[in-house]
């Protein structure tokens, strides 16, 4: 099993959300209002999915890139907050972000 696999495990999760987050927002009837949270969500899962990635493989610049995920997901979190009590997948999305930086800065 990989040192990394809570860690990995918690990138991909947040990394599903944003991508399911963002894919909902495009469905949303004010779709010009989400921009900047579908903007994060597809940046959040980029730096998630890659971070993955890396740790999986054992890489060493994996851990090079958990400053960087700490920043997206604390970003998108903060940006899906904003919609969380009119949409599901925003607050879901958040959720998993929130969870992802707790788990990033414990394996730091």
């Amino acid at each position: 099993m990989n040192k990394y696999q809570a860690l990995i495990q918690a990138l991909n999760n947040c990394a599903a959300e944003c991508n399911n987050c963002s894919t909902a927002c495009l469905d949303e009837d004010h779709v010009k209002m989400m921009v900047n949270c579908i903007k994060l969500d597809m940046d959040c899962a980029t730096i998630c999915t890659a971070t993955a990635t890396l740790l999986s493989r054992n890489s060493a610049h994996g851990m090079h890139m958990m400053d960087e995920c700490i920043e997206i997901c604390t970003a998108c979190a903060e940006e899906c907050e904003k919609h969380a009590d009119k949409h599901e997948h925003c607050k879901s999305c958040a959720v998993a972000c929130r969870k992802c930086v707790e788990v990033c800065k414990n394996a730091m």
